[in-house]
């Protein structure tokens, strides 16, 4: 059985199968989002595809909505056809539980996938109509960068700041662009909502929208009312929001399953640049959506489905605590190290006594005494869960490897509050060993070799080519003159670490660290458990 819109009508396979089927009029859905669209979504990474549109699945079928899902993605027409349109838009979320049991789920409320280049033109008829209340976006911490670690403007950027918004080229510069088009339609009001895991994830792509209407605006490309549209939150707002659910890559232990129920074509395909889609999507049960409640144009009843509505500071506090302490600084911590000491699933990794004491002395010691408690979830009791129940979950098919992807990225944004707050409250940076663990951690990943002196390929990242240039010549059990020199370029940096480590004393302490991981072969497993005592 092929999944596809003929297929559904087999109610008895899928019953068969356990699958929930969506309980509403699909075509009509399309129809209304082509002609009266209500939300587009930009980028189709898993956890959107097992989260957002998941939970808007449910408003359809309570009839509290009738538009389906817009989703634009940076993919070609073939792609597009290979990965989506093969499956009538349909996808599967297979839902893995700690205690083993599993919830299959038809997930039919996306109407269209749109290419940014091959149906620009109904992409752009579909953001400016007057309907459409939101526009949202997973595209990773990457795809809200602007500059480079030199602070200069990206070349792609720099050239779509230079010309007129029509000839835009960049994923930024085309949502400026769209959102210019809006403005001339009508100046018609509509919702901007970031869901990445980004500090501030309003604000960030808030930047990247005014730096093009300034620059389009000095060049003299477009009036000045752009600017005042853009800027004007009853017009365009930009909510922050905190969404948490750990959403792994499409495993092959899923994929048998889901072929063993008599399910063809669920193999992954390569979508992009190291993108990896599959017609099914597994995901933790454990889910949360905080969003600061300012659209302009109305917007969908989520509260009705568990999203908690509120207003920035809170989302800000709960952001922080998730991104900043209570999640991905652990995860980040257990999949250097992890792939450090060879594991290849986050879930036995954790259960490694050294790596759980980081993993603790992350969240704990060193992360929690500087959270502000949002008061909608309490830190500690979340630290719990993710520590406890989360990562340990047997059945959830997280990797390391994954986790470490863009680590160059991650790091700014998971760790550098904690250590801007530290520095706000003139706490001693002495005090912290786990954290400077981290990063020294990372740069004895960046060599490609384990603890056993074994190669591994480093996951990809978009600075790694220049990491791996400035750490050329450290090589492990070889005594190393001038690490300093090699090193300060690269911890001085506030754009990945947050601040300038020398500036906190934490500079000479990742040095130490480092030059202690370099001995020999097994000297991270002997710091891990020095530190950890």
């Amino acid at each position: 059985m092929k999944l596809s819109n003929e297929s559904l009508k087999d109610k008895k396979f899928w019953e068969k199968a356990n699958f929930s089927l969506p309980n509403f009029n699909r075509q009509k859905s399309i129809t209304a989002a082509l002609t009266t669209p209500k939300w587009l979504h930009f980028g189709a990474g898993n956890i959107f595809r097992a989260f957002p549109a998941a939970l808007y699945q449910e408003l359809l079928e309570q009839g509290l909505e009738t538009a389906g899902l817009i989703v634009a993605v940076r993919y070609d027409r073939k792609t597009i056809e290979k990965c989506f349109n093969q499956y009538d838009d349909l996808s599967l979320l297979v839902t893995l539980k700690s205690d083993g049991s599993t919830e299959k789920k038809v997930i039919a409320s996306i109407a269209s996938y749109l290419g940014m280049e091959c149906d620009y033109d109904t992409l752009k008829s579909i953001f400016t109509n007057p309907s459409l209340q939101i526009a949202s976006f997973t595209i990773t911490e990457k795809g809200y960068n602007l500059t480079g670690t030199n602070e200069e403007y990206l070349p792609e950027i720099a050239e779509d700041l230079n010309c007129a918004p029509g000839l835009a080229k960049s994923f930024q510069g085309r949502i400026a662009a769209l959102c210019h088009e809006r403005y001339e339609k009508g100046c018609f009001p509509l919702a901007l909502v970031s869901m990445d895991n980004c500090s501030n994830n309003g604000d960030k792509l808030f930047v990247i929208i005014e730096t093009f209407a300034k620059s389009w605006i000095k060049k003299g490309f477009v009036n000045s009312g752009f600017l005042d549209y853009v800027c004007n939150p009853k017009k365009l707002s930009f909510p922050s929001t905190m969404i948490d659910k750990i959403t792994p890559g499409p495993d092959s232990e899923v994929q048998k399953k889901l072929e063993e129920l008599g399910l063809e074509n669920m193999q992954s395909l390569t979508a992009g640049k190291n993108t990896i889609i599959a017609p099914f999507v597994n995901a933790e049960e454990t889910q949360y959506l905080v969003i600061e409640d300012s659209f302009p144009n109305g917007r969908p009843p989520l509260e009705k489905t568990g999203v908690l509505f509120t207003d920035r500071k809170t989302v800000e506090k709960t952001e922080k605590m998730k991104v900043g302490t209570c999640l991905n600084p652990i995860h980040t911590a257990l999949a250097i190290f992890g792939c450090l000491l060879g594991y290849k699933r986050m879930n036995v990794a954790i259960k490694d006594t050294d790596l759980l004491k980081l993993a603790e002395g992350i969240g704990y010691t060193e992360g929690l005494p500087v959270v502000i408690d949002p008061g909608i979830i309490n830190p500690k009791k979340f630290i719990d869960e993710v520590i406890n129940i989360r990562i340990p979950n047997p059945f959830l098919p997280d990797t390391p490897q994954r986790i470490a992807t863009d680590s160059s990225q991650k790091i700014p944004v998971r760790f550098g509050g904690t250590l801007k707050t530290y520095k706000a409250l003139g706490k001693d940076f002495n005090e912290l060993k786990f954290i400077p663990l981290v990063f020294a951690g990372w740069l004895r990943y960046l060599l490609g070799v384990d603890d056993n002196g074994n190669p591994f390929e480093v996951s990809p990242d978009p600075l790694y080519e220049n990491l791996k240039i400035a750490l050329a010549g450290i090589k492990l059990g070889q005594r190393q003159e001038d690490i300093h020199s090699k090193l300060k370029p690269i911890l001085s940096s506030s754009s990945l670490f947050g601040l300038d480590l020398y500036e906190s004393a934490l500079g000479e302490k990742v040095e130490e660290y480092f030059r202690q991981m370099l001995l020999r072969a097994g000297e991270v497993r002997k710091l891990l458990s020095s530190i950890g005592e």
